[in-house]
């Protein structure tokens, strides 16, 4: 798998992240240490957790797998803290760094090669929260920075007060939300990002799992949006507009040979900016299917016409 510098570092990551938000939920031990084997064994090495995900568990899952399963020199492990389990945004300087703490004793690592900030808290001083981060960097607790959900506004504020002081750890990556379904980011966020020289690291590349074009005909019994946790995440993306997107990946797919679901990743993979999208898989046969689309790279005629029918 084609490894890709994470913004204007020396951190290379894989073209494709794998996310673990699932993990000790719906997705058992076993099944995780399967999809972590097989994500290896593929060239992946970015791996994305964060310290809400199941309460921790999404963390310690992981921090048994390194410790029993696979070797933690091979991966880029990634984690977030800013949310609290409550929903509210916490930027405070004493609440990240005890989470960072906290996540690196589930982890059992003594140190995160990339910690980012979840969350923009509109609260807390952004120099506080910016102040954290230098201090876990400094200390080892993490080797990179970067942030999440942050609007192009906060981005660029953000990485324009750590570049303009020497020794400030550089915000090198946002996460955001991005797909044929939802390109709200590329009115401010992915300019911001260009002219900061951040990483994007796009999530539910997927737009919640619609384009893979299992909702086509109605919502499966084993889907997201069957379950009462999920049904409200993935409601939003099963309208008619969506679904118009949904009938052209799946006709250009059907014209390449391929699955709706190579088409729309490979879509956002390779869109300008993007380092490398982040894909949450449930199960061992929903990684098997994502990992046979890195072979897939769509003709220009086809980006082109997607962009089209999608650009809303």
């Amino acid at each position: 798998m084609e490894l890709r510098h994470l913004g204007r570092s020396g951190l290379a990551v894989s073209r494709l992240g794998l996310g673990t938000m699932t993990w000790g939920q719906d997705t058992p031990p076993e099944d995780a240490a399967a999809m972590l084997v097989a994500f290896v064994e593929a060239g992946g090495n970015f791996v994305d957790t964060a310290d809400v995900y199941g309460d921790g568990d999404s963390e310690r899952v992981l921090g048994r797998l390194l410790r029993e399963v696979v070797r933690r020199d091979d991966l880029v492990i990634a984690t977030k803290a800013a949310i609290r389990p409550d929903g509210s945004y916490d930027g405070s300087r004493r609440h990240l760094l005890a989470a960072l703490d906290s996540s690196l004793d589930r982890l059992g690592l003594d140190h995160v090669d990339l910690w980012q900030l979840h969350a923009y808290d509109p609260v807390t001083p952004l120099e506080e929260t910016l102040a954290a981060l230098d201090e876990a960097v400094a200390s080892g607790r993490t080797r990179y920075v970067g942030v999440s959900n942050f609007a192009g506004w906060q981005l660029a504020k953000a990485a324009a007060w750590q570049r303009a002081w020497p020794g400030r750890a550089p915000i090198v990556s946002t996460q955001m939300e991005y797909s044929l379904l939802h390109r709200e980011i590329e009115r401010e966020v992915l300019p911001a990002a260009e002219d900061a020289e951040v990483g994007v690291l796009p999530w539910s590349p997927l737009g919640r799992g619609v384009l893979t074009g299992k909702y086509r005909t109605g919502i499966p019994a084993d889907s997201r949006a069957a379950t009462t946790r999920y049904a409200e995440f993935v409601r939003p993306y099963l309208g008619e507009q969506s679904r118009l997107i949904v009938e052209s990946v799946s006709t250009a797919a059907e014209g390449l040979g391929v699955s709706p679901l190579a088409v729309a990743l490979s879509w956002v993979r390779d869109r300008p900016g993007v380092v490398a999208p982040i894909v949450g898989p449930r199960t061992p046969a929903q990684l098997t299917a994502i990992l046979a689309t890195e072979q897939v790279t769509l003709p220009e005629e086809i980006r082109d016409a997607l962009d089209d029918i999608s650009d809303v």
